[in-house]
C-alpha cells in the first residue's frame, strides 16, 4: 500500500487533515489521498478526541462547518443524526467531541469512493523534496504533494522536572493522566489559558473536592464569547494602516464606545474575526515582535473567548474558594515529601511564594517553536533545507498559500503546511475557520497540478 503512488499524502489526521482532504476531494473527487496518523480515528486530533460533554465548542454550533460558505452544516448534520429537536442547537455551544463526530462523519462521506486510505504509522522524514515520505517502520510512501496537518504539541513546562516527581506532574491533553487524579488532590495548573479551562472543567465533572490553583504570570482567563456573535462596524483598512501602538489605542476606544451604548465589547473583536492574517501581516517586524513582548496575553483572552456557561462554572468554583487563579513567575519544583512544592520569584513587590501541592498539570499552551524537541520529522525537513523557521522562529516560513520555503526562501512546489506551523507567518493559524479557509487555498494551489503520473 505505501509503495503505490498517491497524489497527495497529508502527515496528520486531525482536524486540519480531515479539512485538507476534504477540501481537495470537493475540488477533484478522484484525488488518491493518503492521510498518514497513527490514531486509530481521523478527523479528532486533540481538540476533539475528547470524551467529556463540558468541553464546549468557543463558538456557537450555527457558525461551525467544514466549509466556509457551509456554516449551517453542523447543525444540519445533529439534525440528521440526534432527529428534529437539533434544530433548535443552533445557537448552543456544543461539545467538542460532537464536531469530531461531524467531522469524521464528513470526511468518511467525501472518502467513500475509496479515494482515501488511511495509514495507521507516523512520519519520520521526508525526501525527494517532500515527494516520498519515511515512515517510521522504514517503508516510503510516494506522492506528488505533500501537507503538514501535524497539530498542535504542548509547549513544555519551562522548569525541569526531579525524576522522583515526575510522575507526579501530566499533560493537559492526558486526559486519561487527569482522570486519575485523587478527589481529594491538591492541583496546580500551571498556565490559565484555555487548556486551564478544559482541567478544571474535566476536575468538576469527576467530582473533584481538593483544591485547584492555577498560576500563570499574568493570571489573565479567557473572557466569555457575547452569544449573538454581533460584529460591530470597524474600518478595517484604517486600523491596518495604524502601527501597533495607535492600533492598540484604537480598539480600546471602540470597545469603550461600544460599552458606552450598550453594545457587546465582543462584537468589536468579531468584526476583526476575518482579517486576522491581514492585520497581522500589516504590522512591521518591529510591532510584531512588540506584540509578542507585550500584547499577546491580552489579545489571547480577549480574541479566544469561551462559552459564557463556562465562565459562570468557573467563576461559580472561584466563589466557593475551590479555585484560585494567582499571577506568579515560577522559579522551581521540587518535591515536597510525598507531593510537590512550586516555588515562585518575588515580583511587584510581593515575597517569594511557595505552595504545597500533590499534583502538577502542565497547561502553558501550544508549542509553536520550530522544530519541536523530539519531532524527527520535522528535524528532517530542517537538516535537509526543505524548510526554515518561520518569523520569530515561530512555527515554519510559509507563502500566502501555506507552500514552505526553503532554507534558501525558495518556495517548494509540494510541500505545504496548515494549522499551528503557520503562526509566525500568519499568526490566526489554529481555530476551525483559519483552518478551512488555508486548507481551501491549498486546494485550489493543488487542483491543477497535483495528479501523480
Amino acid at each position: 500500500m505505501t509503495g503505490a503512488g498517491y497524489d497527495l499524502a497529508v502527515i496528520g489526521g486531525g482536524a486540519a487533515g480531515a479539512l485538507v482532504a476534504m477540501h481537495c476531494l470537493a475540488r477533484d473527487p478522484g484525488m488518491r489521498i493518503a492521510i498518514i496518523e497513527p490514531r486509530a480515528t481521523l478527523a479528532r486530533g486533540v481538540a476533539y478526541s475528547t470524551t467529556r460533554d463540558e468541553h464546549l465548542l468557543n463558538v456557537t454550533a450555527d457558525r461551525m462547518g467544514w466549509h466556509a460558505a457551509m456554516q449551517g452544516d453542523f447543525v444540519a448534520w445533529l439534525q440528521a443524526v440526534d432527529g428534529e429537536g437539533a434544530a433548535d442547537v443552533g445557537h448552543d455551544f456544543m461539545p467538542r467531541r460532537r464536531f469530531g463526530d461531524y467531522l469524521a462523519a464528513r470526511l468518511a462521506e467525501a472518502a467513500a469512493s475509496g479515494a482515501v486510505v488511511h495509514v495507521h504509522a507516523r512520519a519520520v522524514a521526508c525526501e525527494d523534496g517532500g515527494r516520498t515520505v519515511v515512515l517510521a517502520s522504514g517503508e516510503r510512501l510516494h506522492a506528488a504533494v505533500c501537507v503538514f496537518a501535524t497539530g498542535n504539541a504542548s509547549r513544555p513546562l519551562p522548569l525541569s522536572v526531579p525524576a522522583e516527581i515526575a510522575a507526579r506532574v501530566c499533560e493537559a491533553w492526558d486526559l486519561a493522566a487527569i482522570a486519575a487524579i485523587p478527589a481529594d488532590a491538591r492541583v496546580a495548573i500551571v498556565g490559565t489559558g484555555l487548556s486551564m479551562v478544559d482541567i478544571v472543567l474535566a476536575l468538576r465533572g469527576q467530582g473533584h473536592r481538593g483544591p485547584v490553583i492555577a498560576l500563570s504570570r499574568h493570571a489573565l482567563l479567557p473572557l466569555p464569547h457575547e452569544p449573538t456573535h454581533m460584529a460591530l462596524d470597524v474600518d478595517i483598512d484604517a486600523l491596518a494602516a495604524l502601527p501597533l501602538r495607535a492600533r492598540m489605542r484604537r480598539l480600546r476606544a471602540l470597545a469603550t464606545e461600544a460599552t458606552a451604548a450598550g453594545l457587546p465589547w465582543q462584537g468589536v473583536m468579531q468584526a476583526l474575526r476575518p482579517h486576522g492574517v491581514r492585520l497581522w501581516k500589516s504590522l512591521s517586524p518591529a510591532d510584531q515582535a512588540r506584540f509578542l513582548r507585550h500584547v499577546v496575553r491580552g489579545w489571547d483572552v480577549h480574541r479566544h473567548r469561551i462559552a459564557p456557561q463556562v465562565v459562570e462554572a468557573l467563576e461559580a468554583m472561584r466563589a466557593d474558594g475551590q479555585l484560585r487563579v494567582e499571577a506568579a513567575r515560577l522559579a522551581a519544583i521540587t518535591a515536597d515529601g510525598d507531593g510537590v512544592a512550586l516555588h515562585a520569584v518575588a515580583q511587584g513587590g510581593k515575597p517569594a511564594r511557595h505552595w504545597q501541592v500533590d499534583r502538577v498539570v502542565n497547561a502553558t499552551g501550544i508549542q509553536s517553536r520550530f522544530p519541536v524537541a523530539d519531532d524527527a520529522l520535522q528535524a528532517s525537513l530542517l537538516s535537509a533545507g526543505l524548510a526554515r523557521p518561520g518569523p520569530f522562529g515561530l512555527g515554519v516560513d510559509v507563502d500566502g498559500d501555506g507552500a514552505l520555503r526553503d532554507r534558501d526562501g525558495s518556495t517548494a512546489a509540494a510541500l505545504f503546511a496548515i494549522g499551528s506551523l503557520r503562526i509566525g507567518a500568519e499568526w490566526e493559524s489554529i481555530a476551525v475557520p483559519d483552518l478551512r479557509l488555508q486548507a481551501a487555498r491549498i486546494a485550489a494551489r493543488l487542483r491543477p497540478a497535483a495528479r501523480s503520473s
